[in-house]
């Protein structure tokens, strides 16, 4: 690799009920050299936030049971996750959302499709330890 930032041993998690979303933000991370878990929807990603300790959580909003405001605010309100940045994803661009992400406590809104970029984009905005 060129001298691009290198993102091994950063933790990620991806909380999405699309599988075609977790597998290309997976496969993505994972080149990129992070350690990457996956959930399916907010209750199954909180027992795999405290397994992962992860440094950054990307959600999804628009979740079955437990949708991705009610999954931040859960992870944001207890004190051993509450400094991990969280990142919404959503395929809505609207101010509703993103004021509302940022009432629950997200840190960052990303619009889907996203990136390879973005999704770098934002950990290298969140995770202070890229060298």
């Amino acid at each position: 690799m060129s001298t691009e930032t290198s993102f091994e041993g950063i933790k990620v998690v991806i909380i999405d009920d699309s599988k075609t979303i977790r597998r290309t933000a997976e496969m993505l991370l994972k080149k990129a050299g992070c350690e990457v878990t996956t959930a399916t929807d907010g209750f199954e990603s909180l027992s795999k936030v405290i397994e992962a300790k992860p440094n950054i959580i990307f959600v999804d909003i628009m979740m079955p049971r437990l949708d991705g405001y009610q999954t931040c605010a859960l992870i944001k309100n207890n004190p051993a996750f509450k400094k991990i940045p969280i990142v919404m994803l959503s395929s809505k661009d609207g101010l509703f959302e993103r004021a509302r992400g940022r009432i629950v406590g997200a840190d960052h809104y990303m619009t889907k499709p996203f990136t390879r970029d973005g999704l770098l984009s934002a950990i290298k905005s969140y995770v202070v330890d890229v060298s």
